[in-house]
């Protein structure tokens, strides 16, 4: 490995408090460094004038489909997007088939993920056996075996007594449990936001209590039992009242938006009717509902933006809107969203935006990074935070073209992507 330097480049480091303009060194080890006595003979030399260097950004919530599912997706093709993307670390959610509910089922998918060498990986364990909601998974052995948080993503976990005993779980040995949130009577056959557009399409409505509920009936278990309890893609007020509240009163809780449901409204579905390309579990919610979700991101009640990275085969998302699964290709363009919605409207400072994607899910799952200081790993990405892109599927890295983003004019992208000092994606190709 060569030493790198990165000149002239804006550093916005959410974990060091730093936005400045800079040079960046990485030593031949891989780690940032000092400036080197002689600068100009410093290894590669990448002029990054007009660039922002973010350290370690990570998503929280991706579906790479292995084991089982690899005509959707597997951890080859979801660790080339991550790199495409400018990520550096995934959560890996467990609905997998079969599910990752043990501690030899988490080693084989986290060596997968290490095997192709691309991206990191929280690994992230089913809260149930087989996700079925029923009886606990082995937490114990997939914990040992480097679980970093537990869900039955995919599901909610109904049972609260189930959930009271994940949470006594994580306040004893501080893994985090990321809820789906939704009741799962309420949302029976649930395809879209009951509202005026799907009663317009003839669509099943899923109603925003259906989430909310959950939310407050899990606030309510963690006040009573402790731990680290985290929502997962957030849609409605009262989840996020829900979220508040239970912050307010000290307990440690989280939450996250996905990049669709800040950008888009159920208007989508109608664009997209009668395919499923925009159909997402919880549903797209009316320009009011998003427009509180995006406040909510702007007052710190949201803290992680993360994909919800849900890649399908080609096929699975142009027929009937009914059977169509539910989910969205998001990976690719998370940061170009996330700008568009906060960067390129002025909501957010860079150092505010870029926290979501870095040290808010380093938060949650409780790992420590130092950012751009000596000695830490050199993972980053180069962002051109105002270029102009159009979002074309079949340029995709991933499996999964299923995004209903396709078409739509994005304002700044990841440009390079460093994982340990070593390039994963630069001009446009990933590097393996």
């Amino acid at each position: 490995m060569t030493a790198l330097s990165v000149r002239g480049v804006r550093v916005v480091d959410p974990f060091a408090g730093t936005d400045a303009v800079a040079d960046v060194y990485v030593d031949e080890g891989g780690r940032f460094a000092q400036p080197p006595a002689a600068p100009d003979t410093a290894g590669e030399i990448v002029d990054g004038r007009g660039l922002w260097l973010v350290p370690r950004v990570a998503d929280l919530h991706v579906h790479f489909r292995e084991p089982g599912q690899e005509h959707k997706e597997d951890i080859g093709s979801g660790s080339r997007a991550a790199a495409a993307g400018g990520v550096s670390v995934v959560g890996l959610m467990p609905n997998t088939s079969p599910v990752i509910d043990s501690g030899a089922a988490m080693n084989r998918v986290l060596g997968r993920v290490a095997q192709v060498g691309l991206v990191a990986a929280w690994g992230i364990g089913a809260v149930s056996v087989g996700s079925q909601g029923a009886r606990p998974a082995d937490w114990d052995t997939m914990r040992g075996a480097g679980a970093r948080a537990l869900s039955d993503d995919g599901h909610p976990v109904a049972s609260s007594r189930l959930m009271a005993a994940a949470l006594a779980f994580s306040a004893q040995h501080g893994t985090p449990i990321i809820q789906h949130l939704e009741d799962p009577e309420l949302a029976h056959g649930g395809m879209a936001h009951e509202g005026a557009v799907a009663a317009r399409l003839g669509l099943a409505g899923m109603p925003a209590a259906a989430e909310s509920v959950m939310a407050w009936r899990d606030v309510g278990l963690l006040r009573a039992y402790g731990g680290r309890l985290h929502f997962a893609h957030c849609s409605v007020p009262d989840t996020l009242a829900a979220l508040a509240w239970a912050r307010a009163q000290g307990a440690h809780a989280t939450g996250e938006a996905s990049p669709h449901h800040l950008l888009l409204t159920d208007d989508a579905l109608a664009e997209w009717h009668p395919t499923g390309m925009a159909k997402v579990n919880p549903p797209l919610r009316p320009a009011g509902m998003r427009d509180a979700l995006r406040q909510a991101v702007e007052r710190g009640v949201v803290t992680v933006v993360a994909s919800d990275h849900a890649p399908h085969a080609a096929g699975e998302k142009g027929g009937p809107f009914a059977a169509a699964p539910f989910g969205i290709s998001g990976i690719e363009t998370l940061l170009g969203v996330l700008l568009t919605v906060f960067h390129h409207e002025r909501r957010l400072t860079p150092l505010a935006l870029m926290g979501l994607v870095t040290a808010g899910p380093h938060d949650v799952v409780g790992e420590p990074y130092a950012g751009v200081v000596p000695g830490s790993p050199a993972d980053f990405t180069l962002i051109d935070p105002d270029v102009s892109w159009r979002v074309d599927p079949a340029a995709f890295q991933s499996r999964g073209a299923n995004t209903p983003l396709a078409g739509h004019v994005l304002y700044g992208r990841a440009v390079a992507t460093v994982r340990g000092g070593r390039f994963t994606f630069r001009e446009g190709q990933v590097v393996s």
